[in-house]
């Protein structure tokens, strides 16, 4: 029993022996697959948590952007609420005005007027507080003389909507009053009229079925004061929210921001032109649920996910652990390594190392190869054997090859590309090569690839060169350039950006066609390469536009003497098959590191340099100004403010009046528009009508601005006997873009407005350059019955001859010569010339920015036949010019 105990241990004892022998043997390999499935395991978990991170934040901003976008869509739900109800004011006050007081609110016609009214209770104030009348019969109000609003409109001479909350017996706000002030005739306090509205009509009512869960609303007034809540109890906002803006988002996280304590994304959006701000909050923890959902499914895979791939690796371990065991068991000792066969495309070659004197491996003999790798070489197999490698190749190309030869007898293997310059051969060839060691040979494989890496370069070429000029593209400068910024970084060099545009060469192009252009552009490339340094890189990045990349202990005057040179070497005219050329170039400079640190910003301000040549003439060239690209940048936020302007209607008609000399009435008022900009107030035409006028948005402006006129002349005619007529500015662009006539014919007749209420103002630069379409649109505006009016007169170019022809009504002349009339003989000779050529024509003189009393009575003596300016009045809000109707004269 001992001996067949101990055979068996010194059995098990050799098995385990040989297996230590091949774990040692392949220590490698187990630590690669242990380090591969923890790298595997590490880089999935650095994703997930990546993507989850990056989710979570798409997600918030997601969240953040929809509570945003719900205040915007719930301001202008409000303002269009609000809007309404000091529409319902304006009329309760006009109508008691219009009855002489004696308007009853609980009459069965002013019940049928509000029977579908949103609001509880209209009612009208006298001066002393007392209710005059009330829309509910019956019903008795205290006297609101000592309230906060009626107090505000008693102390007040502006005409202003009044907003204020109404607190139920629980102290929360059950309902808002909305109030104006009643004037009497000399403009003194004479009441107040009132509507109160339920709170649940500007929150629960307005489109609340489309919020998010435990979303909450409510409704702020700009002094901060908590008007309306949409919310759950316990959850009303307990600190002040952010008002500065007049929209914006902002995450509130858990704390006092809330009654219940909860974070939430909070966006808000002031109400037109009220002064409220309207909030919307969404709840994160609600908002955030599916994606804490999908997370949590997400790391529970990948917990999964690593014990798997362990399992795996644990699994691949064990079967190359018991692969080499039957291997060394199988093979003691290794063959020769000889995978030279004739049949095969690649060449194969033995070599024997070759020790140095100091016993290092310095060459290495051919001991074998197949008849492929022999003319890889340009040589027969039977002279190849025995010969060195160091008497095969160039000195350059033996120097790599050993370098490669020695990491793979010493590593063991070598697989990679090598460039080879046979001593024979005239080019150099491209090979794969692949090497191991065996026995103290290496067995190499080579395969020649020059003609794939030739295909591939030219392909790289293509790709990173203009077909047409033959210039690095594109493409190029945006891998080159942060490459040299990266070297002037780090040799504390300068660099410079040469953006060349083309002048002329559009003109060139539609002129002579588009083989010209590119006939013309060969050319341009040609000279841009002769004018600047030999070490410049000149780049075509598109179109009729050159970048040049200056390199190299560059100083910055060395640029502008380059930039000079381009613009000399284009003063010679272009000698074209199709004729001759000739063009300009604009060159705006910028430079590292002055001007930017990175390709983008150095790209983009050379660009904007260039532009500031475009701009001042052409023909020139430029360095950045930061200064000129802040103005330009502003220019560009005000044109995107002024397009979405535009779009939402943030404009209002002031109305100023032209008064008749003779009867010392009004006679009719021009339409001057203003801007309700949410952040810089009130602005007048001079800050944004030069920019409609430049970007083409004075035609949608311009027609905006006729229906607001048009929609307040048909509110007038419902409420007046008598509304003198409005006169309209037509901008030059306007008129000789759009149909005018076709314009006010279609919103004359949406609106029933007659053609007597309604005049055309255009400037003398309207007509100038325009032609039979000058005459043909004057023709049928005559036709419509409007009528036609000069502005601005001694301003533009206009003639006699241009005046008569086109048959105007009016001429108005410029206040530059109205100023000169009390100060000097000259300036009163003018006017009277103006005055009586106008009067010879036919047409009625209208003297503008009349200002003292002592102008107005020069041109009564002068046969003036109307004045309009301060001295007259200032432009006035429709509400205020319509108390001037009432009493014309002044």
């Amino acid at each position: 029993m001992r001996t067949g105990s101990g055979v068996v241990k010194q059995g098990v004892f050799h098995a385990l022996s040989s297996l230590a022998r091949s774990i040692g043997a392949n220590l490698n390999v187990v630590a690669a697959c242990f380090l591969s499935a923890l790298f595997v395991s590490l880089l999935g978990w650095a994703v997930l948590l990546g993507d989850v991170a990056s989710d979570r934040k798409e997600a918030s901003r997601d969240t953040m952007n929809q509570a945003r976008s719900l205040a915007l869509a719930y301001a202008e739900q409000v303002s269009r609420a609000v809007n309404s109800y000091d529409l319902a004011l304006r009329q309760v006050r006009y109508g008691w005005q219009l009855s002489g007081k004696s308007l009853a609110l609980d009459s069965a016609e002013a019940a049928g007027m509000f029977r579908y009214a949103p609001f509880g209770n209209v009612a009208v104030f006298d001066k002393d507080g007392l209710v005059a009348t009330t829309m509910k019969p019956g019903q008795v109000l205290p006297t609101a003389s000592g309230e906060a609003f009626f107090r505000t409109h008693a102390d007040s001479t502006l005409d202003q909507l009044v907003i204020s909350p109404i607190n139920d017996s629980g102290g929360n706000v059950g309902a808002l009053r909305f109030s104006r002030a009643v004037k009497a005739g000399d403009g003194r306090f004479d009441g107040v009229v009132m509507l109160k509205v339920a709170a649940d009509e500007l929150t629960l009512n307005v489109f609340m079925h489309r919020f998010p869960p435990r979303a909450i609303v409510f409704l702020v007034r700009l002094d901060g004061k908590l008007l309306v809540a949409a919310a759950e109890p316990d959850t009303s906002p307990q600190s002040r929210l952010p008002l500065a803006t007049s929209r914006g988002g902002v995450t509130l996280d858990s704390g006092s921001s809330f009654g219940d304590g909860r974070a939430r994304y909070v966006g808000w959006h002031h109400v037109g032109v009220f002064p409220l701000v309207a909030f919307v909050s969404v709840d994160e923890a609600t908002a955030m649920a599916p994606f804490d959902a999908a997370r949590n499914g997400a790391v529970a895979h990948a917990r999964i996910g690593t014990f798997v791939v362990f399992g795996i690796a644990a699994a691949v371990m064990g079967f190359m652990l018991r692969l080499s065991w039957r291997k060394r068991e199988s093979q003691r000792t290794g063959e020769a390594y000889r995978m030279a066969t004739e049949g095969s495309s690649d060449g194969f070659f033995i070599l024997g190392s070759m020790l140095g004197s100091a016993g290092a491996v310095d060459d290495f003999e051919i001991v074998d190869c197949n008849e492929h790798g022999a003319s890889l070489c340009r040589q027969r197999r039977e002279t190849l054997i025995g010969r060195r490698f160091s008497s095969l190749y160039r000195d350059d190309t033996f120097a790599r090859l050993m370098d490669v030869l020695r990491i793979a007898f010493d590593t063991g293997a070598y697989d990679g590309e090598l460039e080879f310059l046979p001593r024979a051969a005239t080019g150099s060839r491209w090979m794969q090569m692949k090497a191991v060691r065996s026995d103290g040979k290496l067995a190499i494989t080579l395969r020649d690839i020059s003609e794939s890496k030739a295909h591939v370069a030219a392909l790289e070429h293509r790709s990173n060169h203009d077909a047409l000029t033959g210039l690095p593209n594109r493409h190029w400068l945006l891998w080159y350039l942060p490459q040299a910024i990266e070297r002037a970084s780090a040799n504390r060099q300068a660099l410079a950006l040469l953006f060349i545009d083309l002048d002329g060469f559009k003109a060139v192009n539609d002129a002579m066609g588009h083989a010209a252009g590119d006939e013309l552009l060969r050319h341009v490339a040609h000279r841009l390469q002769e004018a600047v340094r030999p070490h410049d890189n000149v780049v075509r990045i598109g179109g009729d536009e050159f970048v040049v990349i200056l390199e190299n202990y560059l100083r910055i005057e060395d640029a502008a003497i380059v930039a000079k040179r381009v613009i000399f070497a284009f003063k010679p005219k272009f000698k074209l098959l199709a004729g001759t050329a000739v063009l300009g170039t604009s060159i705006g400079i910028s430079t590292f590191p002055s001007d930017g640190e990175d390709a983008a910003t150095l790209l983009q301000n050379a660009d904007v340099a260039m532009y500031s040549v475009k701009t001042a003439g052409k023909g020139s060239f430029r360095f950045f100004d930061p200064e000129f690209y802040e103005a330009l940048r502003r220019d560009l936020d005000l044109e995107l403010e002024l397009r979405r302007a535009i779009e939402i209607d943030e404009f209002v008609i002031h109305y100023q009046p032209r008064m008749d000399l003779a009867s010392s009435r009004i006679t009719s008022m021009e339409a001057l528009v203003r801007w309700v900009h949410p952040t810089r107030g009130l602005l007048e035409p001079k800050e944004f009508i030069p920019l409609a006028e430049r970007t083409g948005m004075i035609n949608r402006l311009g027609e905006l601005v006729l229906v607001k006129v048009c929609e307040q002349l048909a509110l007038w005619l419902r409420k007046e006997r008598d509304v003198v007529p409005v006169s309209v500015n037509i901008s030059p662009r306007q008129f000789n873009e759009t149909d005018i006539a076709r314009i006010f014919s279609t919103i004359m007749a949406r609106y029933g407005i007659p053609p007597r209420l309604l005049e055309i103002e255009l400037t003398e630069s309207s007509m100038m350059g325009g032609g039979s379409h000058v005459l043909e649109s004057v023709s049928k505006i005559r036709g419509l019955g409007i009528k036609l009016l000069v502005d601005d007169f001694g301003t533009g170019y206009s003639s006699l001859a241009q005046l008569q022809l086109l048959d105007f009504d009016i001429l108005k002349v410029d206040k530059a010569f109205t100023s000169r009339i009390d100060d000097t003989e000259q300036g009163t000779i003018l006017f009277t010339a103006i005055v009586t050529m106008a009067h010879a024509l036919g047409m009625r003189v209208v003297a503008e920015g009349v200002e003292t009393i002592n102008q107005l009575m020069i041109l009564r003596e002068l046969s003036c036949d109307e004045v309009q300016g301060y001295y007259i009045s200032l432009p006035q809000s429709a509400t205020e010019m319509q108390s001037r109707l009432l009493s014309p004269a002044l």
